[in-house]
């Protein structure tokens, strides 16, 4: 693989078992790469260890008096010159290309995977660990990948010298042949300290960079409520606890490379000693000395590849172990199985018995926003961590098949009949047979314990078949997600608009909606074309020139823009106020009539104009109707709508009672509205 050829059709399937497993796969991804490097390096390693010889033959016919000799010595000095300036032009390309292309690859996975989780990835892990990992942590990784081939040629290098100068001069090459695994060996003790310490500054360091993406999103925000100098000192002292760890570390690394230029030199002083004395007293020639004082002097060279390879890989590993973290994360506990084909039919989670019926705009109402986001993110196929199953819903919550009703049946029933949640008594859920009990204690019916399979969370059903089964693809062109806080990319409206869509609902459309007018007033305004036409005026990074209300709109606009066969929105209209929200509410149902349109929000403004309304309590349905009917008959609705407290509820309730009975059924929805003001 060459430079020009990135990046990858396709950069594989990593193992993701460890880092270091995952740094010996992308070693042997690019094993041609590697073998490359290796043979330039032995060219240029063997070619530098054969100028002590070439040294040793000049000197020796100097001393001999032989000007063929001096000519012989001086043409292989010109030859290995040539070897060793090719040798290393071309290590340097192989290995640069090396380390660019492994962390092209990685980067290549990162992007695929952020692909694949969208906004999910963010609640798994923090953004600034994302930034992190794709940016200096592959650099480290890529690193690491390039010194490898230089190391392994470094050290088949050191083994033909050390065999050479034995062959050549047993006398001394013997004590050189000792030395060496000492010389190499010398600083193991010290690699586990420095490689903890270097630990640590990665650590403070990763933590410092998700401090300061943090920081920079949330900007605005803290200019508000005056908190710019409170997180300022933060970041201030996680600096200074990775400048401290930074300098602890190279003083581990500044010790390791001291040792390893103190003994070398401690060898060359015993070597220069000794062979004289072997010299003086004509047991050896003063050629054979000068050979090999040189060649010991080149080894030092090659050594020095023991030192990079160890700071490499101290560095590399935990980097690998973070972008292992995020690799081996996925949408679904379950592999697409099914066809890549759109299905269509009721939206279904088994684990909470949330229903939303085909072509109906359905509003959930969370008490807990964490809640929502994370059933939001399940409803678009992303399954709950271990650790964040919905509260009361366990891995074996049972499924439409468990508690007797087929799964056809499940994801194609009409609008008009009861759904799974509402067969229980007053709406509290399912209702589960006996032989269903098993199921829930992770026990068989022969009380064997369940597979692991079994103890997984079901997926959401659209139409009865899972999102999980269904290709990346396909899934996300049945059901959409927009969560609470979408992203707008820079760019002018019309490329924001630009997405992939089924082509039934146009930008003006989408954008009338959202409610957009006043959107596109201002970048009108902004516009520096002649004609001030609002689809061609760039939008800034993220839309910070726009509001709040804007940017959320925009959102929404770009979302309707696609028209999923389900949208998910989460809080779609938090940003905006009270009249804008209204018609925002009636335009999304109107844009969206015949499509299935589920809205997490406590509004009563757009909870009155959902076709049907469902209650979420402790990670179960507990109620679903309209949202007259809950404000009516059911007080944890009204407790998390109106934000009644537990001793104004009952009174509350009473006198909406008394009210709602006395009034006329068309004056119903101003009346209703000015009782939830006064509670």
């Amino acid at each position: 693989m060459q430079i020009r050829d990135l990046p990858y059709s396709d950069p594989g399937d990593p193992d993701v078992r460890s880092g270091p497993r995952f740094l010996l796969w992308l070693g042997l991804s690019q094993l041609t790469g590697q073998l490359k490097a290796l043979s330039w390096g032995l060219l240029h390693q063997c070619a530098i260890a054969g100028l002590p010889l070439c040294v040793g033959l000049a000197v020796q016919a100097v001393v001999e008096r032989s000007g063929s000799g001096l000519a012989w010595a001086g043409a292989l000095i010109v030859a290995l010159g040539v070897l060793i300036a090719v040798g290393d032009t071309m290590l340097h390309r192989t290995a640069v290309t090396n380390w660019i292309t492994a962390a092209a690859r990685v980067q290549q996975l990162l992007a695929r995977k952020t692909a694949e989780l969208g906004s999910a990835l963010t609640r798994r892990v923090a953004a600034g660990e994302v930034v992190a990992v794709s940016t200096g942590d592959v650099e480290k990784i890529g690193w690491f990948v390039e010194a490898l081939s230089r190391f392994a040629a470094a050290a088949f290098a050191l083994v033909l010298i050390c065999v050479g100068l034995v062959l050549y001069l047993p006398s001394l090459g013997v004590l050189v042949a000792l030395a060496v695994p000492v010389l190499a060996l010398a600083v193991l003790p010290l690699l586990p300290r420095a490689t903890r310490r270097a630990d640590v500054q990665r650590e403070k360091a990763g933590h410092a960079t998700e401090l300061a993406s943090d920081t920079v999103a949330g900007l605005r925000v803290l200019r508000g409520i005056g908190g710019e100098e409170l997180f300022l000192g933060r970041y201030r002292r996680a600096s200074q606890e990775v400048r401290e760890a930074a300098v602890r570390s190279a003083r581990m690394w500044a010790l390791i490379s001291a040792i390893q230029v103190l003994l070398p030199g401690v060898l060359l002083i015993a070597l220069v000693w000794y062979g004289a004395t072997l010299a003086r007293d004509g047991r050896i020639e003063v050629g054979q000395l000068v050979t090999v004082y040189s060649a010991a002097t080149l080894m030092l060279f090659p050594l020095r590849h023991f030192e990079e390879i160890a700071m490499a890989y101290s560095f590399s590993r935990p980097s690998a172990q973070r972008a292992v973290r995020v690799l081996s994360l996925s949408r679904g506990a379950r592999t697409a199985t099914a066809e890549a084909v759109v299905p269509e039919g009721d939206l279904y989670d088994p684990a909470t018995g949330l229903l939303a019926p085909r072509g109906l705009f359905t509003a959930v109402v969370c008490g807990d926003p964490d809640e929502a986001g994370r059933l939001a993110d399940r409803l678009g196929g992303h399954a709950e961590p271990d650790g964040h199953a919905p509260d009361g819903a366990g891995p074996d919550t049972p499924t439409p098949e468990a508690g007797g009703s087929d799964t056809k049946d499940a994801g194609t029933r009409g609008a008009d009949t009861h759904g799974p949640e509402e067969t229980g008594p007053e709406g509290t859920g399912p209702d589960l047979s006996e032989g269903d009990a098993s199921e829930r204690d992770g026990t068989g019916a022969d009380g064997a314990p369940g597979s692991g399979e079994d103890r997984r969370l079901p997926s959401v059903l659209l139409g009865g078949v899972p999102l999980d089964e269904l290709p990346l693809g396909s899934a996300r062109t049945a059901v959409l997600v927009q969560d609470k806080d979408p992203v707008l990319l820079s760019g002018t409206l019309r490329e924001l608009l630009d997405v992939p869509s089924s082509g039934a609902v146009t930008a003006e459309e989408a954008l009338s909606a959202a409610q957009c007018a006043d959107v596109l007033d201002a970048l009108a305004q902004a516009s520096v074309d002649a004609d001030g036409d609002p689809m061609d005026t760039r939008i800034t990074e993220r839309g910070r020139s726009l509001s709040g209300g804007q940017r959320q709109r925009l959102a929404l606009a770009r979302s309707l823009v696609t028209d999923p066969e389900a949208l998910v929105l989460d809080e779609p209209t938090s940003a905006v106020d009270s009249h804008t929200e209204a018609r925002v509410a009636a335009g999304v149902k109107r844009l969206r009539a015949g499509r299935t349109t589920v809205a997490f929000s406590s509004s009563p403004l757009l909870l009155d104009l959902a076709d049907r309304v469902a209650l979420v309590h402790g990670g179960q349905v507990v109620a679903a109707g309209t949202h007259r009917a809950l404000l009516r008959d059911e007080a944890r609705y009204r407790a998390v709508v109106t934000r009644e407290t537990d001793d104004t509820a009952a009174p509350a309730a009473t006198d909406r009672q008394e009210r709602l009975a006395s009034i006329d059924v068309s004056r119903a929805a101003g009346a209703i509205e000015e009782i939830e003001e006064r509670a």
